[in-house]
C-alpha cells in the first residue's frame, strides 16, 4: 500500500474531530499529493463529481493488537461489539473510509490540490486512495444503522463568549460551534467540573460540560497551552 497524499485540516489531535464524515459539512480540508502522484492527468475527470471517497490510514493503530470485539465510545465504553460491526481504528488493517464533498481542484506548483468539506480526519493523515462517489451505486436510502441508530444525542447548547470566539477568523466561527455541539467527549465522561481542551486552528479551546450545556471559558495558543500541561 502506497501513501498517495496527506490531508491538511484544523485538527492537530484526534480529540474533537467529528465521529463520522459529513456531520459538520463546513469543515474544510486540503488534500496534497505526494510528489510521485502530482501528475494533473491523475485527476482528469474528477471535476465532474461533487463527492469522493477517501481511504486513509489510522496512524498509531497499527501498533495495537486487534481484537475481535471493541468498546465503542458512543455506547459508554462498557458494551462490546464485533470489530467489523464498528468503525474502530483497532482493526486487522488500520484503514479508514470517509465520504467528503469535493469543493474544488486547484492546480498548483505542488500539483493538484483538492479542497474538500466534511472530513473527519486529523491534520497530516496519510491517504491511500481517492475514488469518486457514485450516487446510483453508493446511495442506499433503505440502509439501517444497527446499534448506531440509538446513540445519536441531541446537540449540546454551546456558550462561547463573543470575545473568545473572535480569536478565530470569522469564516471558522460557525464551524467551531458546530463541532462543539457534537460533544467531543467520550460518552462515559460526564463530570461537570472536568476541564477539557480541544485543539483547533492553532488554538486550544478550553471548556466544561454540565448536562446539555457546553461552556467555553478560555482560548489560548495551542503550543502555549501544551507547555503548561
Amino acid at each position: 500500500m502506497k501513501i498517495i497524499a496527506h490531508i491538511r485540516t484544523d485538527f492537530p489531535e484526534k480529540f474533537g474531530i467529528p465521529r463520522q464524515s459529513g456531520i459538520v459539512e463546513e469543515l474544510e480540508g486540503k488534500i496534497v499529493f505526494e510528489p510521485e502522484y502530482r501528475n494533473p492527468e491523475a485527476v482528469r475527470g474528477l471535476e465532474g463529481f461533487n463527492y469522493i471517497w477517501i481511504l486513509w490510514k489510522f496512524e498509531g493503530a497499527e501498533k495495537e493488537r486487534w481484537s475481535a470485539t471493541v468498546k465503542p465510545p458512543r455506547l459508554g465504553g462498557n458494551q462490546r461489539m464485533g470489530v467489523f460491526a464498528t468503525r474502530s481504528p483497532f482493526r486487522p488493517n488500520p484503514i479508514g473510509l470517509s465520504s467528503v464533498r469535493l469543493e474544488s481542484i486547484e492546480f498548483t506548483e505542488h500539483g493538484p490540490v483538492l479542497t474538500v468539506r466534511g472530513a473527519d480526519l486529523k491534520d497530516g493523515t496519510p491517504i491511500y486512495d481517492i475514488k469518486p462517489y457514485l450516487h446510483y451505486a453508493d446511495c442506499h436510502p433503505d440502509a439501517t444503522d444497527g446499534f448506531a441508530r440509538d446513540v445519536f444525542d441531541d446537540d449540546l447548547e454551546v456558550i462561547f463568549p463573543e470575545e473568545l470566539l473572535k480569536e478565530f477568523p470569522e469564516e471558522k466561527r460557525e464551524v467551531i460551534v458546530k463541532v462543539l455541539q457534537q460533544d467531543p467527549r467520550p460518552s462515559y465522561q460526564n463530570d461537570p467540573e472536568r476541564k477539557y481542551g480541544m485543539a483547533f486552528d492553532g488554538k486550544d479551546i478550553r471548556f466544561t460540560v454540565d448536562k446539555d450545556r457546553l461552556t467555553v471559558f478560555e482560548v489560548v495558543p495551542y503550543k502555549e497551552m501544551r507547555k503548561k500541561e
